[in-house]
């Protein structure tokens, strides 16, 4: 099945390409507006296709509407295969680095004869691209400083995309009669940021009727190798899946292995033989060269009974990470970690007023659709000229607009009024406190000025979280996983800072930002920092990004306690007044 993120991707690959070729502005423009029309519904899209209604969102044109019928329904798009084939497939390539468009590109292949990233490696560093007007020396560093960080981040996938494809794969394998039992393994199911593999177990008495049936997954590039026990493949989105079959005694032991990680496998076995046993992927058995008679091993059908055996509580896959869990399963005291049902509001939405795509009404309604009971609505400040950033008058505007609203909600859902709002390089905010003061709360973002040495940046943050009209400080590190790398900060200083300054710290749940990351919220926690799990909503579709969020938020061992926003509306209010007094 063709996902609508997957038909978004194409749409833009499209305008891409048509701009390449030099194609009329309108034209380009048309396959964007289509991409960005399909991001805002939020709707069921194989009924939309399925029920020939895509021409009633706005910007969806009858001949696009065509190609997108012909994607979904085939798996590819004939049209789309004809403008791959006028460049070098390569090409597409260049798209992938921080930094360069179609128009840059454009000029890199038709002055240079550049057609890869090898090409322009070698372009830049022979001094050709700095020589080119419009580019020069500054601009084929820092292409030179994308390619090295592709190189880094080579073979991985965001959590995101990974998750799609992998649901489109169990989907796949639904009701087939010789599934037994099947789930994803690996760091997918750890919910690990970034995914290499895609890691695919399934129990069954019949291995090569499932090998067979896995080959015919429509979105297969090629096979790569094709076993009894294993069959990897590649696919499409660049992805290399897994699948490993097993017999079903053997499946809890594999679903255990194939998750992992490597260094919480180490400990398991170390446990095992602890009691005489040996411990791998496919059995709990007596370890034969024990000095001493091994203990009774129990009947072992699922994960939670190995765990069992072994002396510990059952480690959900998020913290299997080997940073306390076995440790805190054999003392009992595994956390109930957070869970996106507990979640009852949320922070940090755009509306179209900004860079959003959906009015403010409507940002409301698809919070209220997803069963949430509060909203924070933060558009952008001034200084974010490029996000279409509101002045003070438009943002008092906004601010008067939620009041109406809220007053024809009964008291059954409630907006807060914030703002995103700019940290300035010296620490100082984009609005005076005399505009801030007169709203609900307030994320305090750094959107300027990435690169200043470590000790300027922290200072910068600490500065504006001291600031006792900043509610919550805003993706902390400003990474955008697999393309930008974090500013230079010391993480450990801001979380104190936070805890000093009572500033909530955001867990953006955009998987693209994940930030702050996971690996730093046990440490924010004991300092009593507290953290809200927010959007970042650009489209009404965004709100759907609070699951990564919570994944995220449960890998770094958070409850429902230490989030503010699975408290109910007359408790955030208190949490967001009490650094004002």
């Amino acid at each position: 099945m063709v996902t609508k993120e997957q038909t978004i991707a194409l749409l833009e690959s499209i305008s891409r390409l048509l701009e390449l070729k030099g194609e009329n502005p309108f034209k380009i423009r048309a396959y964007t507006n289509a991409a960005r029309a399909l991001e805002t519904f939020s709707g069921n899209f194989p009924d939309l296709v399925a029920e020939k209604h895509l021409e009633e969102l706005e910007g969806i044109g009858s001949a696009i509407a065509k190609k997108i019928e012909e994607f979904v329904t085939t798996g590819k798009l004939g049209y789309y295969d004809e403008l791959r084939g006028s460049f070098p497939d390569t090409l597409s390539e260049l798209f992938e680095l921080q930094g360069l468009g179609a128009k840059k590109i454009k000029v890199l292949w038709e002055t240079l004869k550049v057609k890869s990233i090898a090409d322009l490696e070698a372009a830049c560093r022979d001094g050709r691209v700095a020589e080119l007007p419009g580019f020069g020396e500054k601009t084929a560093e820092n292409l030179l400083r994308s390619i090295e960080r592709r190189e880094r981040h080579s073979g991985r996938h965001l959590l995101s995309e990974a998750a799609i494809m992998m649901e489109q794969i169990l989907e796949h394998f639904r009701g087939h009669p010789d599934v037994s039992q099947i789930s994803s393994a690996g760091s997918l199911r750890r919910s690990k940021e970034t995914i290499g593999d895609l890691d695919v177990l399934i129990a069954t008495k019949n291995p090569k009727s499932i090998t067979e049936f896995f080959v015919t997954f429509p979105l297969i590039e090629r096979v790569l190798a094709k076993g009894e026990t294993k069959t990897s493949v590649l696919l499409r989105n660049g992805m290399q899946s897994d699948l490993r079959v097993v017999a079903n005694h053997e499946f809890p032991f594999a679903l255990a292995y194939f998750t992992g990680s490597k260094e919480h496998n180490v400990a398991l076995r170390g446990r095992a033989l602890r009691n005489g046993w040996t411990l791998n992927e496919y059995r709990l058995g007596p370890e034969p060269s024990a000095k001493q008679p091994p203990k009774p091993i129990p009947a072992i059908d699922t994960e939670a009974d190995l765990y069992a055996a072994l002396g510990l509580n059952f480690v959900v896959p998020e913290l299997r990470e080997a940073t306390g869990e076995i440790e805190a399963a054999e003392a009992g005291k595994l956390p109930k970690l957070v869970e996106l049902s507990n979640l009852r509001g949320t922070f940090h939405a755009h509306t179209s007023s900004t860079d959003g795509r959906n009015t403010l009404g409507e940002m409301a309604a698809a919070a209220r659709d997803l069963g949430l009971q509060y909203l924070g609505m933060s558009d952008h400040s001034k200084s974010s000229f490029q996000a279409h950033g509101l002045s003070e008058e438009k943002l008092l505007q906004q601010v008067k607009a939620i009041q109406e609203l809220n007053a024809g909600f009964n008291g059954e859902f409630w907006i807060f009024s914030g703002v995103e709002c700019d940290i300035l390089r010296d620490g100082t905010l984009d609005f005076s406190d005399e505009i801030l003061s007169q709203l609900d709360f307030v994320v305090a973002s750094v959107h300027n000025a990435l690169t200043m040495p470590e000790k300027a940046m922290t200072d910068r943050m600490i500065r504006a979280m001291e600031n006792p009209c900043v509610t919550m400080l805003g993706h902390p590190t400003g990474r955008l996983l697999l393309s930008r790398e974090p500013y230079k900060i010391d993480l450990n200083e801001i979380v104190k800072a936070a805890a000093a300054t009572k500033t909530i710290i955001e867990l953006n749940a955009n998987p693209r930002r994940l930030d702050m990351d996971w690996r730093l919220w046990r440490h924010a926690k004991e300092l009593g920092v507290p953290c809200s799990i927010n959007p970042d909503a650009h489209s009404m579709a965004g709100f759907q990004d609070l699951w990564f969020g919570v994944q995220a938020a449960r890998k770094g061992w958070l409850t429902r306690e230490d989030v503010i926003n699975c408290l109910p509306r007359n408790e955030v209010v208190k949490i967001l007044k009490r650094k004002r007094g």
